[in-house]
């Protein structure tokens, strides 16, 4: 499949990654993959009852796809282990990145959950977390792994690794990192005063590091990083997301922003005004992680700023291009 023969539904759908209610195939969720165009599905513990009826999940969702003549989906899941971990008894409970302390930790940990989410149909986990907590304040402190940056860095190195030989996409978060913050971007939108040079210097290790392991994704953070852009949070900065990670530092794989439901988004910004700067930024993947009328209005509002500017277009065409390559990367025989 190739973009430049994509219609306008899909260029915009394939940029949604969305959650839907619900453990088996049903009308809400077949009409995202048929009407939408979805490129990808996000999995939480609402989807999720057991191994054999999650992977039948999986697989008819695949098969809907197929049938209507779209791309294999993503297929997500928050499986970081620790207080982030969907998926319950009988896959295996890890105690989390703060508890970690070897290279061997981590790779033991993202070789089993590999193994686990490849069996149950899932492609991308949304790990590791590479953020830097600085002090027991901060809101990262139970997911984070413990040390300093240069620690977080191997220790996610060494996750993004194991989990991409074992066939899984890893998507490493919260760029630029939330490490320093102690209001919770589920509910309101952080600011953090910290200048660029103090950033380059800490938390945005770990992430160069993930740059060089050509990590399949980054998440951006739903944090206004005032020193970098005094207006926009960082999921809708076309200063971070574009001239930051993918000019400057260089990153040619997916950029996705964090749930766009969460309340330093919602209350803040309409779905229309997320879109457009979304597409400014060159970010790749919008998540929406509960089902509901922001999807229609998300795809609804992609598909008229594609058809009315030439060059949103175009770079769009390029961003799809990214989306395919990751597919066809990690889900070879599905894309051929």
């Amino acid at each position: 499949m190739h973009a430049s023969h994509f219609s306008m539904g899909q260029l915009a759908g394939q940029r949604l990654m969305v959650g839907f209610d619900g453990t088996q195939m049903n009308r809400g969720l077949a009409e995202m993959i048929t009407d939408f165009k979805v490129g990808g599905l996000i999995l939480f513990s609402r989807n999720l009852r057991a191994p054999e009826q999650i992977e039948k999940l999986c697989a008819s969702a695949q098969a809907r796809a197929a049938a209507c003549g779209q791309p294999p989906l993503f297929i997500a899941i928050d499986q970081e282990g620790g207080t982030v971990a969907r998926l319950g008894p009988p896959f295996t409970r890890f105690a989390g990145n703060a508890s970690m302390r070897t290279l061997a930790d981590a790779q033991w940990f993202a070789r089993i959950t590999a193994g686990e989410l490849r069996s149950a149909g899932i492609n991308m986990n949304m790990a590791p977390v590479l953020d830097v907590a600085h002090d027991d304040r901060s809101i990262m402190r139970r997911r984070a792994f413990g040390g300093d940056a240069q620690q977080v860095a191997r220790m996610g190195a060494a996750v993004i690794d194991t989990l991409q030989q074992n066939g899984i996409m890893a998507v490493a978060k919260h760029f630029p990192g939330i490490g320093r913050t102690t209001l919770d971007s589920h509910l309101d939108l952080p600011d953090l005063d910290v200048d660029a040079v103090e950033l380059h210097r800490a938390d945005l290790v770990p992430f160069a590091e993930a740059v060089r392991r050509k990590v399949c994704g980054i998440m951006l953070s739903h944090i206004r990083y005032t020193g970098l852009d005094a207006r926009w949070p960082a999921s809708l900065s076309v200063t971070i997301a574009r001239d930051i990670l993918r000019r400057r530092m260089g990153f040619q794989g997916l950029v996705l922003t964090d749930d766009l439901d969460m309340g330093a988004i919602c209350r803040y910004y309409d779905i229309e005004t997320a879109v457009g700067r979304i597409l400014a930024a060159d970010i790749d993947v919008a998540l929406i992680c509960h089902q509901g009328p922001t999807i229609r209005r998300a795809f609804d509002c992609l598909v008229e700023q594609l058809e009315n500017s030439a060059g949103l277009r175009q770079r769009g065409r390029e961003s799809v291009r990214r989306i395919l390559a990751a597919k066809s990367r990690f889900m070879r025989s599905q894309t051929e």
